[in-house]
This record gives C-alpha cells, structure tokens and sequence, in this order.
C-alpha cells in the first residue's frame, strides 16, 4: 500500500507543479473613483486605473475600455476613457487617468473596466475586468464640517500623549508651587 501511495503523491506534485508554473501573463486591475464638488454646481470624477502583470510572461497589444461613464450623465473634461499600450512586461505596471464632469444629481453605479491582451501562444484576446468601484453619490448634499472636528481628530490620534504631558505639567506645577498653609504655619501663636 504504501509502495503505491509514493509513487502516487510525486505523481500529483509534478502534475500539479507543471499546471502552476504555466507562462501566461496574469492581469490584476484596480479601479478608482473620487470626488470633487465644484463652484460651478458640477461635481468632478477623478478616475484612476492601475494595470499589473502578476504573471511570468509579457502581455501584447493591452487594450483599457471603460465604457460605463455614459455621455448623458458625464462630460470627458481630460483624458479617454480607453487608451492602449504596445506591452505590459511580467510584473509590470500600466496606469492611466482622465477626469469626467456632472451636472446630474444622483446615484452612480460604475462597471468594471475591460482589459484585453495577446499572448503570443494562442491567436485569440484576452479579456480581464477591473475591480468595480463604489457608488458614487453624485451632488449629494453633504452635511458641512463641524468647527471642532479637527480638535476632535487630533485627540483621537495623540490623546494618550496629551494627558500623559498634562498630567506631568500639572505635577510639576503642584510640586514647584508653594503652598499657602506653609506660610501661616511658620507663625507661632502667642
């Protein structure tokens, strides 16, 4: 039995071994979306997408679609919203930005981006998707920053020094202070 079971167990590690070391790019795309509220009652959308090769081989003809930005809601104000590139080496790294404009108030739920590549072994595209951004809540009315938040914000992140530095200056005060009942206790009462 266990004569059997060796040659079985090297068997499976060489199969699966050769399965996992296979040359084939392996593409990650990530996909950001931020906010900006304008003066003009528009609100921006800085779009980002980075582009990794996390695989052994040298991915061709690398294509970026995003087409989920519809004309009726955004407005292209820099950049496309599909480019391409010649190569993206193993473990390379491609990004590319452009910025929309709306005046539509709403809720925006944006699609991943596609990404298709070549690989020299086969004559077919290769297709991979972007991570999917968060909705976006586009004009929204926010309420505006309290006056005290950045207070707020800074004993939160340095509290604990704070009072450890206040505790120790009222101690130092408390102890180079002279007392008041020394003075009255110095004079003897006839």
């Amino acid at each position: 039995m266990a004569k059997t079971l060796i040659p079985l167990v090297v068997a499976l590690i060489l199969v699966s071994s050769a399965l996992g070391s296979s040359d084939v790019p392996f593409i990650v795309a990530h996909k950001k979306a931020s906010l900006t509220r304008l003066k003009s009652g528009s609100e921006r959308v800085s779009v980002s997408i980075d582009i990794y090769n996390q695989g052994s081989t040298t991915a061709y003809d690398v294509t970026l679609t995003d087409d989920s930005w519809s004309p009726d809601v955004f407005d292209v104000v820099s950049g496309n919203t599909s480019t391409s590139w010649e190569r993206l080496d193993a473990g390379g790294l491609l990004s590319h930005a452009f910025e929309l404009e709306s005046k539509v108030e709403g809720m925006f739920y944006g699609a991943p981006a596609v990404i298709t590549f070549r690989i020299p072994t086969k004559a077919a595209l290769q297709e991979a998707y972007s991570t999917p951004i968060l909705p976006l809540d586009i004009l929204a009315v926010r309420a505006p920053e309290k006056k005290f938040e950045w207070a707020k914000r800074l004993l939160v992140k340095y509290g604990s020094q704070i009072s450890v530095v206040s505790i120790m200056a009222i101690f130092m005060l408390l102890v180079a202070s002279p007392s008041k009942s020394a003075g009255k206790g110095s004079k003897k009462k006839r």
